[in-house]
Order: structure tokens, then C-alpha cells, then sequence
């Protein structure tokens, strides 16, 4: 009588990790080429603008309709496919802008192949961790997504060194060299275990889910989410130098990069400690502690403590991303790769909804300048003051993700006292 091993998805595991990391270099790895294709491809800061749209714009369509094929084609196929256009992506990036007469042609194309490929990898990899046999899914979400920052925090520092060390001139050397890491991962999801999608007749309608308050509140969340990492996160190091008036390189290393270090830190301890941990009560800390980030960042006259605040928020908002996608997988088991895409594109809209509110409040009041000094502070100047106000209104992003938290809870108790 021959016996059957059940499959070890350790492996499965790791390649979501790498996965993780691969979206990570594909979302922070083109920011950090902005002025080199400024100076050599000679592209305005509008175009550059346009190529932040484009990417956005390509990720959220890429979400949608994910939403309705991936689960037809199987994790594996749209693992391999996402891989696949992330590696040709990159390696797009270093090459078309060199060879074709019109260099930002080659940078638009590069970035819809690499918004395809990163929009794929945000919507099955999730799932994919979920479906895996075991019990702390919460805690796995958690680490999984940590794994981004770790990402997002690695290509800024090793590509800073590499354009150090081999000059801007090879600046298309590198995009190339991190596109094998996509490259090796598609090869490791065409053979590790992978569970099957949920079938139709299974699955959790989304006429279902739409009609359920609790997946209306989660949407919200992802919103909010979104919104309150991407706020801080593009605009850090900006308020760095313009309101807090320190340079650019201690702006960069105690913003964004210090921002994402805590991030994934707060991640990887939820991951590791997670189950000893109520999910919804460290969201409702992390949206109080996020509030007070903002609210440091906007009042705190000392340019040191603000910018802690600004890396204090990284933690802050490490698991309303990942938390979010855990709570509401524990409410719809069922809800299968639609209900991930579905919060993945509510997430994104917040990724892009959060700054663009900063700045417009930022520059509303920084419009309004005499009338704003006279209420709080004549030693301000417009755009200091300004950029103070934009971060003292979003705010409002962690608010409303610990209303929601508490509204999550009560409707889910509601549930579960109906189905008694």
C-alpha cells in the first residue's frame, strides 16, 4: 500500500515572498531614474508625472480584470504570467529608451508591461498565501507583506550604490540585473504546490459581497489604508526639506527609507507574534498611533521630531494593508480571488487618492496665506504652512479606518448572533 505526502508549501511560501519583493522593485525602482531620464532623455516634469499616472492607471485596470479572469486561469498561470511580464518589464526599461528614436515611448511601454506584471502580483499572491494549509493566516499575510518593504527599502539603497559605484552613464545596467529575480521566480512557480483556486459554483458571488456590510466597511478600509501610507510616504521627503528645512539626503534616509524600514518591521512582528495578537485591536492602536504621527508631523516646531513622526507613521500603517485582506478573508473564506482584487483596487485608489488630497489642501492653504497666518502662525511661510495643514488633514485617513475597525466588529457579532 503506497502512502501519499502531503505537499510541504514552504516553498510556495518563499516564492510569494520573492514575489512581494519583485513588486516592490517594479513600483520604487523607475522613481529613483526620474532625474537621469530628466537630464539625458530631456522629459519634463509633466511627462515624468504622466509616466507616475500611467503606471497607476495600468496597475488599477490590471486589478479590475483580474478580478474576473484570474480565478478561471489558475494561480499558476497568472503567477507565471505576472512574473514573466515583470522580468520583460525591467528589461524594457534598460533597453528600449537606448534604442528607439523617441526614448519616453520606451519608458511608457516599459511601464505598462511592469504595471501589468506588478497589478497581477498584487492581486494572486495574497490569495495564493491564504489558500496555504495552516492556521496563523492573519500572521502570514502579515510577514508576506512585509517582504515589500523590505523590497522597496533594498532596490532604493542598493540601486543608490550601484549608480555610485558603475556612474548614471550605466544607469540601464540596472534595471536589467533586477529583473532576474522576477526571472528565477516564474521558474519556481511552474513546479511549487500550489492549492486550486476557488471554484464557481463555491465561491462567494461578489453580488454577495457587494450587498454585505462588512465587505463595504473593508473596502473603506483598503480606501483609507491606501491613502494614509501612500500620504505620508510621497510626500516625506518633500516636507523634509520644504517645511522642516533639512537637506535632501537626511530628508530621504529619516523619511521614506526610515518609514519603510519601520513599516515592514511592524509587519515582520505580526508575522512572527501574530497569533498571540487581536488583529482588530493592533488595527485600531495602529490608526490611533497614525493619527498621532500626523498630528507630530503638523505640529511639532522641532524638524527632528517631525521627521520621526513621518518614520514613526511606516509603523503606524504596517498592518491596515495586510490586516485588512485578513479580516476580511476570515468573514468570506470563500470569497476567492475576485474579493482580493476587488480590495486591491479600492487600495490602489487610496495609494492615489491620499496624496493628491494632501496636495490639493496643501495648496489651497498655502493660497490662502494671510488668512491662515492669522489663525495659527505669522512665523510660517506659505508653502511650510501649507504642507503642515495637508498632514494635519490626512488625519482623517486613520480616523476613519478606526471607525471602520469598530464598525467591522460590531457587524460581524450582528452576524454571527443572526446565524445563532
Amino acid at each position: 500500500m503506497t502512502q501519499t505526502h502531503a505537499p510541504n508549501f514552504k516553498s510556495t511560501i518563499f516564492a510569494c515572498y520573492r514575489g512581494y519583493i519583485t513588486q516592490g522593485i517594479v513600483n520604487n525602482l523607475a522613481p529613483l531614474f526620474f532625474v537621469i531620464f530628466q537630464n539625458r532623455f530631456h522629459i519634463s516634469y509633466g511627462l515624468i508625472s504622466a509616466l507616475i499616472l500611467c503606471n497607476f492607471v495600468t496597475q488599477v485596470v490590471t486589478d479590475v480584470l483580474a478580478v474576473r479572469y484570474v480565478d478561471r486561469m489558475g494561480f499558476r498561470r497568472a503567477a507565471v504570467a505576472a512574473h514573466s511580464l515583470a522580468f520583460i518589464g525591467l528589461m524594457l526599461m534598460g533597453i528600449l529608451p537606448n534604442v528607439l528614436p523617441v526614448p519616453y515611448i520606451g519608458l511608457v511601454i516599459a511601464t505598462i508591461v511592469n504595471g501589468v506584471g506588478g497589478g497581477l502580483i498584487e492581486v494572486i499572491i495574497s490569495p495564493i498565501v491564504e489558500s496555504c494549509p495552516g492556521d496563523a493566516k492573519a500572521s502570514a499575510m502579515s510577514l508576506l507583506h512585509s517582504f515589500y518593504c523590505w523590497g522597496q527599502v533594498g532596490v532604493v539603497l542598493i540601486t543608490t550604490l550601484l549608480l555610485r559605484v558603475i556612474g548614471e552613464d550605466l544607469w540601464f545596467v540596472i534595471p536589467m540585473l533586477w529583473s532576474f529575480l522576477p526571472f528565477y521566480n516564474l521558474f519556481a512557480f511552474l513546479k511549487v504546490p500550489l492549492m486550486p483556486t476557488v471554484s464557481e459554483d463555491e465561491k462567494t458571488p461578489l453580488k454577495t459581497l457587494f450587498a454585505s456590510k462588512i465587505f463595504l466597511v473593508a473596502m473603506l478600509l483598503m480606501l483609507c489604508a491606501g491613502a494614509s501610507e501612500l500620504a505620508m510616504c510621497q510626500w516625506s521627503s518633500l516636507f523634509a526639506e520644504r517645511a522642516l528645512g533639512v537637506t535632501k539626503v537626511v530628508g530621504d534616509l529619516l523619511g521614506p527609507c526610515f518609514f519603510a524600514v519601520l513599516m515592514g518591521i511592524g509587519r515582520t512582528i505580526y508575522g512572527v507574534w501574530g497569533e498571540k495578537i487581536n488583529l482588530s485591536r493592533a488595527l485600531m492602536l495602529c490608526a490611533l498611533l497614525c493619527i498621532l504621527c500626523y498630528l507630530g508631523a503638523g505640529l511639532f516646531e522641532n524638524p527632528i521630531l517631525s521627521l520621526l513622526s513621518c518614520a514613526l507613521c511606516g509603523l503606524s500603517v504596517s498592518l491596515m494593508w495586510p490586516g485588512t485582506f485578513s479580516l476580511t478573508a476570515a468573514a468570506y473564506p470563500k470569497g476567492g480571488t475576485a474579493m482580493f482584487g476587488v480590495l486591491a483596487v479600492m487600495g490602489d485608489i487610496g495609494c492615489s487618492a491620499g496624496p493628491a488630497l494632501m496636495g490639493a489642501v496643501s495648496a489651497a492653504v498655502s493660497s490662502s496665506l494671510p488668512t491662515a497666518t492669522t489663525l495659527l502662525s505669522s512665523s510660517l511661510t506659505a508653502d511650510q504652512l501649507g504642507l503642515k495643514a495637508g498632514m494635519l488633514f490626512c488625519m482623517l485617513f486613520p480616523a476613519l479606518i478606526f471607525i471602520g475597525v469598530a464598525l467591522l466588529n460590531r457587524f460581524r457579532r450582528t452576524e454571527q448572533y443572526t446565524k445563532k
